[in-house]
């Protein structure tokens, strides 16, 4: 299940209700992918780690992760960008998901 609600990245995307439900199933994809990524870098599933009974609240920096990701997944929805400078995944995704990276050794 999806840290992040679909209202929540339509927000993040300042959708107007005009928009209506036209990109919901392909905002949802991109809300699952994004946290599925960022579990991926994180070495473990937020949901296993936070949110649970007797575990500490989903950091609200993991849930800003998630919807930043979905919403540029969403916007630069092409690897590459012919004739045009080329643009990471933001910045502050990275510094998130490091400050709560699981390592091992």
């Amino acid at each position: 299940m999806a840290i992040v609600l679909l209202s929540e990245v339509k927000e993040q995307l300042a959708f107007t209700d005009d928009i209506g439900s036209a990109d919901d199933q392909l905002l949802t994809r991109k809300i699952d992918a994004a946290q599925s990524h960022i579990e991926r870098l994180l070495g473990f599933k937020i949901e296993e780690t936070f949110g649970g009974v007797d575990q500490d609240p989903v950091p609200p920096a993991l849930i800003e992760a998630v919807s930043q990701l979905a919403a540029w997944w969403y916007e630069q929805r092409e690897a590459a960008v012919v004739g045009a400078t080329a643009n990471e995944v933001p910045f502050n995704v990275r510094e998130i998901v490091n400050e709560y990276r699981g390592f091992t050794f």
